[in-house]
């Protein structure tokens, strides 16, 4: 026969082939089977050497030859083998349904050493048995939605996978432990659902633990905890809440406080989380004449000129919350300052003297004069009281010391006195001793000993690491004297102050090659119950590099070819490593782990240069090649080189033209 092949392009192409078929002349005829396709079926746990089915051929007439039976081809692996007698197939090693579910034989019969036989299909289904549970391709996971979604939305969908068959492998899903009941899952579908809406909730996170379990019977359930999903969910903030004022509108403060003095502390509360609810502070009216400053940050207002009671007692100051979310939201408060009164006043009377006519010969109680002085002071330190000092004929008037009204306290005669001067000749005083005791107030703000931190760790320090001690400072007593310590910048989870003593420790494993340097505000508060005052300070934390990363070949295995000819110190290839790593920890040198005398390495470059003729033209050698970083101690990566002259590549040749091999899924790497 004259076979042809052709191709489809546009330009027909073809080929031919001539198969010459023999018909070879024999009186025997072949043993026939009996059916021309055989089907069985076996679990796939029966052990070794279990019969699986028989296959028989009839012998034909006046044959005086036995048969034989045989496996011709669909047993690559060889899980099977048939008795050549009696054509019993057996098991000859475990069977397994999910790496082969269908095994297809040809079973050939012959009789005696007749070169003629004749064949038959045996189908042979390995039915599944329940012997694998359902496996979490992930042990944790992590999600995050926003606390107003509705109940029903779904959250996260969970998936197991059971490499068996059937209701074997029908996997269905439960919830095994749960902190609230915000959520429920799907049995079939694996879908977490909210049952209700979180945004009340004061929890920011919620960690569910979620079993899959298949249908079989026994079923196989993945129900311990090592073997189960571990999902966290996080709910995110979004801005949807206005500050609120917790500070009082009323705040007082005296005429005679110093410039810089504290005057009030705005506070203001957002229950959003992070930007959301971060608050800064403003004054958005009454301020016109600059006499106080507000801290935005902190809420801290303080005089920024003296004040003074008598030309202005209120101020009415219209401040505003305004958080950092997108959009803002704000809130405003009218706070009145009042400025309380301080007696630097002195009186004045409205004469510097005063003069006036009474008839002698009256009755005691004759009145006599009003005087009349002024204080700008006001309540207590403006009210006055008269007296009249002791003096010549003092004792013969009286005054009313709240009125200032003069009377007489005897008659008098012109006679003996015409004139009597009062409002003393001399003047006389005396002295006493007064003990005042001077009450502690919160004048001063906690100091710390630097204007900035900065220090440097490693990033294998252990989480809980106890990194700098920061240390303020407050002049006054008591409460107002005692400091308590807080950060008020992200640190993106990194680090914690202690309130008590200020030492800043970590919180979590650093990573030099993630953040290599923390920037961060710490608060010092005295613990005054009003007013307290605030200092802040920066900190600086850079992370210094460890030999934590290997380094690693771009190209690994590298194939090279070099001319049989090539002359000596010429470079053939060159390999190329990395380590993220910094300085020397990521500085790389390159060596041979076995040396050659042909080939030489730069230890800078990675070139590898030839070092000796070629012996041959068909020369062929592999290198391994080791990458060393500078660290202490250091580490390595290899790779394989593999050179070849140009004549050798030709005549390389694969042993086979078709390669097979089973490989399990889920395989690890490597």
């Amino acid at each position: 026969l004259t076979v042809s092949a052709r191709d489809g392009g546009g330009l027909l192409s073809a080929t031919n082939a001539a198969v010459t078929v023999n018909i070879l002349q024999t009186a025997l005829a072949p043993a026939i089977f009996e059916r021309s396709q055989y089907v069985f079926s076996v679990p796939e746990d029966v052990p070794e050497d279990s019969p699986v089915g028989t296959v028989k051929a009839r012998e034909p007439p006046n044959s005086l030859e036995g048969i034989s039976y045989r496996i011709s081809s669909g047993d690559p692996h060889g899980r099977f083998f048939i008795d050549p007698h009696f054509g019993i197939i057996h098991t000859r090693s475990q069977l397994d349904h999910e790496t082969q579910s269908v095994v297809v034989l040809t079973v050939q019969s012959q009789l005696g050493n007749s070169p003629v036989y004749s064949s038959t299909q045996v189908n042979i289904s390995v039915t599944d048995i329940n012997d694998n549970p359902p496996v979490f391709l992930t042990k944790s996971d992590r999600v995050t939605i926003a606390h107003t979604q509705p109940p029903g939305t779904a959250v996260y969908i969970a998936h197991a996978e059971d490499k068996d068959s059937g209701l074997n492998g029908v996997v269905k899903y439960s919830i095994t432990s749960k902190q609230s009941n915000a959520f429920n899952i799907d049995p079939t579908l694996g879908v977490v659902n909210l049952t209700r809406t979180v945004f009340a909730d004061a929890q920011q996170e919620y960690t569910i633990q979620i079993a899959a379990e298949d249908c079989g019977s026994p079923p196989l359930a993945s129900v311990l905890v090592f073997d189960s999903l571990t999902v966290k969910i996080v709910i995110l903030d979004i801005n949807d809440n206005s500050p609120s004022f917790m500070s009082s509108p009323l705040s007082y403060v005296m005429e005679d406080a110093e410039v810089g003095c504290l005057v009030h502390h705005i506070t203001a509360k957002d229950p959003d989380e992070g930007r959301n609810g971060q608050v800064t502070y403003h004054i958005l009216s009454g301020n016109e004449n600059k006499a106080f400053v507000l801290d935005k940050l902190t809420g801290i207002l303080t005089t920024a000129r003296v004040l003074d009671h008598e030309i202005q007692e209120h101020y009415s100051l219209t401040v505003m919350a305004l958080d950092d979310g997108s959009p803002a939201l704000s809130a405003t408060q009218v706070l009145t300052i009042t400025v309380l009164d301080v007696n630097d006043e002195t009186p004045i009377f409205l004469k510097q003297l005063y003069e006036t006519v009474i008839h002698e010969n009256q009755d005691p109680g004759e009145f006599v004069i009003k005087v009349e002085a002024v204080d700008r002071d006001a309540g207590l330190n403006s009210l006055l009281q008269y007296e009249i000092l002791p003096g010549a004929g003092y004792e013969k008037f009286r005054i009313n010391s709240s009125s200032g009204e003069v009377f007489t306290t005897a008659s008098l005669d012109r006679e003996t006195q015409e004139i009597f001067s009062i409002k003393g000749s001399p003047s006389r005083s005396s002295t006493a001793q007064l003990s005042i005791t001077v009450l502690d107030e919160n004048d001063h703000y906690p100091l710390f000993a630097k204007t900035q931190y900065q220090i440097s760790v490693r990033e294998d320090l252990e989480e809980g690491s106890a990194i700098l001690d920061l240390v303020a400072s407050d002049e006054d007593d008591g409460l107002n004297g005692k400091v308590t310590y807080s950060l008020i910048d992200d640190t993106f989870g990194a680090f914690a102050i202690d309130s008590v003593t200020g030492s800043i420790v970590t919180t979590k494993t650093l990573d030099q090659e993630t953040k290599s340097q923390y920037t961060f505000r710490a608060v010092a508060s005295d613990c005054s119950t009003h007013m307290p005052r605030s200092t802040t300070v920066t900190v600086v934390v850079h992370v210094d590099d460890v030999n934590d990363n290997d380094p690693f070949f771009l190209q690994n295995p590298i194939r090279a070819f070099v001319h049989a000819e090539s002359p000596v110190n010429e470079t053939i290839a060159t390999v190329r490593a990395e380590d993220v790593d910094l300085g020397s920890n990521g500085d790389i040198v390159y060596s041979l782990m076995v040396p050659e005398a042909v080939f030489q390495i730069d230890a800078k470059t990675g070139d590898i240069i030839l070092q000796e003729p070629l012996a041959s033209k068909d020369f062929s050698t592999h290198l391994l090649v080791m990458a060393s970083d500078q660290g202490i101690p250091p580490r390595t990566a290899t790779a394989m080189v593999v050179i070849f002259t140009e004549e050798q590549e030709k005549e390389v040749l694969f042993s086979h033209n078709l390669y097979e091999a089973s490989v399990p899924e889920n395989s690890a790497a490597g």
